[in-house]
């Protein structure tokens, strides 16, 4: 008896906008056109890169990467500052454009977004026509492209907009989803980091097919629950909705490492890594937060948390190293060595800029 399956009926598109930031600076300004661009903060200071043009791209530049390491990788690159008005309006224009279809639109961030298109306002009927008119409408009117995935959960979909950018537009049938599955690689997998990746090929899990062949059990003995996840999801199984309201209660960033940290100055190497990642996913949201957590798992796997409260929101890249630091200076480590780490904020104040715009909730989240 062959496995359920999530019903064909729906159509999800997932939309995501080709290096957003980088593109909207070189469509306003000639002279970045062609040329290797990161806007973010200075390679003088701790800036980090928010987006890297394609150009960048090409030396590996990558967005989360420290301006300094991005300008190691690509001397002649050219850094600019974020201007959030303008990716704001462009925004705004973008999630008017999927209005025109569907009230039922998820906004990950400014330039991300999932549409359910299952009954679209228009009568158009073809999930792969509307999203070949919203990547038109979006070249036609903003002169910036956008690349889409089809299929009939936002699993299939997001993977699919990845495929063929930039300007992609990736349709994965129902009777293609069991075939595409298959076929992906491990690490494409929601919730599949890059030690998970290694795990799993050390078991002679390469794609999804290696991974259908376990069983449900045995996919949550080796994986924790998120066994669960993949044991569905490589079914084909996504029954996730797409929702018009979301609210963060925490965010933050963790890394299991290769071999155990001994020594403070190598746990403060790892710091400094995840919270530029911290810190960016913040501005993804554009949040601040009044918390920040430090998450320690020894080598034999116990765990401690341990935060610090401020009086008023932050979300400054050297604060949020600086308390982490001092919070792990504050944690007996005499005869302890590391697996994990972690730091997340909670408490959330919002920017300025995004309670401006609180009275218009068509706008996407701003995306950094």
């Amino acid at each position: 008896m062959s496995e359920p399956s999530v019903s064909p009926t729906r159509k999800i598109i997932h939309i995501d906008m080709d290096a957003f930031y980088a593109s909207v600076e070189q469509r306003d300004f000639p002279e970045y056109r062609g040329r290797p661009l990161a806007v973010g903060g200075s390679p003088t200071g701790r800036g980090v890169v928010a987006t890297a043009s394609y150009e960048a791209r090409k030396f590996g530049v990558r967005s989360a990467m420290s301006s300094r390491r991005a300008i190691q990788l690509c001397p002649h690159i050219i850094f600019v500052r974020p201007r959030f008005e303008v990716y704001k309006a462009v925004s705004t224009h973008i999630r008017e454009i999927f209005s025109r279809y569907t009230d039922l639109i998820e906004p990950l961030s400014l330039d991300e977004a999932f549409l359910d298109v299952t009954e679209d306002k228009l009568g158009v009927g073809s999930a792969l026509e509307i999203a070949g008119q919203i990547k038109n409408a979006i070249k036609t009117e903003l002169n910036l492209t956008a690349s889409a995935g089809i299929s009939v959960n936002k699993f299939v979909a997001k993977i699919a907009s990845d495929i063929n950018k930039p300007d992609g537009l990736t349709f994965i049938g129902p009777s293609k989803v069991e075939a595409f599955i298959n076929a992906l690689p491990v690490e494409k997998f929601f919730g599949v980091g890059k030690v998970t990746a290694d795990k799993m090929k050390r078991m002679q899990l390469f794609t999804g097919a290696d991974l259908k062949k376990l069983s449900e059990n045995d996919l949550v003995k080796h994986f924790g629950k998120t066994g669960h996840f993949f044991y569905k999801i490589v079914r084909g199984i996504d029954n996730r909705e797409v929702q018009t309201e979301r609210e963060t209660k925490s965010l933050g960033a963790e890394d299991t490492f290769m071999y155990d940290l001994a020594t403070i100055e190598e746990m403060h190497k790892e710091l400094d890594k995840i919270g530029v990642t911290v810190f960016n996913r913040l501005q993804k949201k554009q949040l601040k937060g009044r918390t920040i957590t430090l998450k320690i798992k020894y080598s034999d796997f116990t765990q401690i948390t341990r935060n610090h409260s401020f009086g008023s929101p932050v979300g400054d890249l050297d604060i949020i190293l600086d308390t982490a630091k001092n919070l792990l200076g504050k944690v007996d480590m005499e005869e302890k060595t590391v697996r994990l780490l972690g730091i997340s904020l909670s408490n959330f104040g919002e920017l300025e800029i995004r309670s401006r715009r609180a009275k218009d909730s068509g706008q996407l989240e701003l995306f950094s």
